[in-house]
């Protein structure tokens, strides 16, 4: 106790000598599901580059565009007919994003600099995804010029394959393998049946085999989870000093 006494007394003591930085700003940013306020020195980074790096960290990372999901026939047909639409508001997104991630400012550290490089090639291949798959779901052929091909040619040799037949029996493998992590394996399997003793049984094909089986590989070429992203949240939150955080009940 003693000890610990005196420890704490030469604590406070270099704290009162310690000179005041009279560079330091304050600083709040809303985490995932906290309130943060800290100061940073602006002797050393501008507002404007941790900005940049805190839009990186929570405003980029993850999906980016607001698309619409296909599960349902009425998916399909409505992404059919309004094609044009889906592919203009796409275009629209992807402009407007573009511009603010392409100008962010950013700490001049290398890791900030490859987190942005990182977060924009995503984002390029996320919209490119998107577009592809709007366009193959009323002509799944065009898959053969995807930019993801090399990556997924399994996956677009068989939906864009002339032979209906080739394109269900990978449609059919497809299931069977992700029937084997469901709770009901059964279940899918016989819900799958159905579909392919249906008269639309194509359609569900494309639904499932681009929407799930060629999105999935696509996007998982390109959006591998970072080791060091836990290390880059915490990394941002040494740049700041007497950081205080109020964070909701989970």
């Amino acid at each position: 106790m003693i000890g610990l006494s005196l420890a704490l007394s030469v604590t406070t003591i270099w704290g009162q000598k310690a000179p005041a930085n009279n560079n330091l700003t304050p600083y709040n940013y809303q985490t995932f599901n906290c309130d943060n306020k800290g100061y940073f020195d602006s002797a050393k980074y501008k507002k404007e580059e941790i900005d940049g790096v805190n839009k990186l960290l929570y405003q980029f990372n993850g999906v980016q565009f607001d698309t619409q999901p296909v599960f349902k026939l009425s998916n399909l047909e409505e992404i059919r007919k309004n094609k044009e639409a889906h592919l203009q508001q796409l275009e629209k997104q992807y402009q407007e994003k573009k511009k603010e991630l392409y100008n962010l400012e950013v700490i001049n550290l290398p890791m900030w600099k490859k987190l942005q490089q990182e977060t924009i090639m995503s984002f390029e291949n996320e919209y490119q995804l998107n577009k592809e798959e709007i366009i193959a779901y009323s002509d799944p052929s065009t898959l053969k010029d995807s930019k993801f091909y090399n990556t997924c040619k399994e996956h677009i040799d068989a939906i864009s394959s002339p032979d209906r037949e080739k394109m269900f029996a990978a449609w059919k493998t497809y299931i069977e393998l992700k029937s084997k992590n469901n709770a009901d394996p059964q279940g899918v399997m016989a819900r799958f049946n159905a579909k392919m003793n249906d008269p639309q049984k194509e359609d569900y094909a494309l639904i499932d085999m681009i929407g799930l089986s060629f999105h999935n590989c696509a996007n998982s070429s390109f959006r591998q989870k970072r080791s060091d992203e836990g290390t880059m949240y915490k990394d941002f939150d040494k740049i700041f000093t007497k950081l205080k955080r109020n964070c909701d009940e989970p």
